[in-house]
């Protein structure tokens, strides 16, 4: 303790910094920032946008940024994205600041910060174009945890002809993350075709009755064949635990 107190005195810790170090975490006005989450559960703590004003968010980032070299921010609206390129360009000059318009995911990295690289592979699969946003979600929390991230996009079971050109590559990769909408038919297919472990990620789209993802929810907690299914639209979910899959496999090579 007396290391930190002496950095902090000499200028070579900020506060929060100190804090995160002693607690885990660190406090400010807009919230605590668990700064310890990724290194105590090797998920990386994401400032959920949504319920939160930009400057609450561009503060949790800042704060993120500060204390573990990187700050990453969910469902964020275009006010919220140009609150954080403001705080950042202030106090983290050096940062670059990742956008994800489609699926609504900022990512900030300080200078020096070093990701993690894991050797093994996710693969991120959409039934069609609506599932981009969940599936983007998924796929930048994977890639943030350290994986590889691979996209295959609309082999919705509709022709399903498309998805059966994909199977091959699909066996060859460690985990999938399927994203569908409408009844969720894809998850459950995959998951018939490969042994790979395979998350379904239900979507919200689709008409009327059961079009908000309730019917595709529905259709992945009655899958016959074997997979895990996240929440409505719960992208971050399925990528972070695609991640740890992602971390398993590393581990094991």
């Amino acid at each position: 303790m007396r290391d930190i107190l002496e950095a902090v005195a000499a200028g070579d810790l900020t506060p929060a910094q100190a804090e995160a170090e002693l607690r885990g975490y660190a406090t400010g006005e807009a919230g605590r920032f668990d700064a310890a989450r990724e290194q105590r559960s090797g998920v990386p703590e994401a400032v959920y946008g949504e319920g939160k004003t930009p400057d609450e968010v561009a503060e949790l980032v800042a704060t993120a940024v500060e204390t573990t070299g990187r700050g990453i921010a969910t469902r964020v609206d275009d006010a919220a994205v140009a609150a954080v390129r403001e705080r950042v360009a202030d106090e983290h000059l050096d940062a670059t600041v990742d956008h994800r318009e489609r699926s609504r995911v900022l990512i900030v990295r300080a200078d020096d910060f070093e990701p993690p690289d894991l050797d093994a592979t996710v693969g991120v699969v959409t039934g069609g174009t609506a599932d981009a946003g969940p599936a983007g979600e998924a796929e930048a929390i994977a890639a943030a945890m350290g994986a590889t991230v691979e996209r295959v996009h609309d082999v919705g079971v509709a022709s399903i002809v498309r998805l059966l050109d994909q199977v091959d590559d699909l066996r060859d990769l460690d985990v999938l993350v399927v994203a569908a909408g409408r009844e969720g038919a894809l998850p459950t297919v995959v998951a018939g075709l490969v042994d790979t472990p395979v998350i379904g990620l239900p979507v919200a789209s689709g008409y009327g009755h059961g079009g908000d993802g309730e019917a595709a929810l529905s259709g992945l907690l009655q899958s016959c064949t074997v997979l895990s299914t996240v929440n409505v639209d719960a992208g971050f979910v399925a990528g972070a635990q695609a991640g740890l899959v992602a971390r398993a496999v590393d581990g094991s090579n």
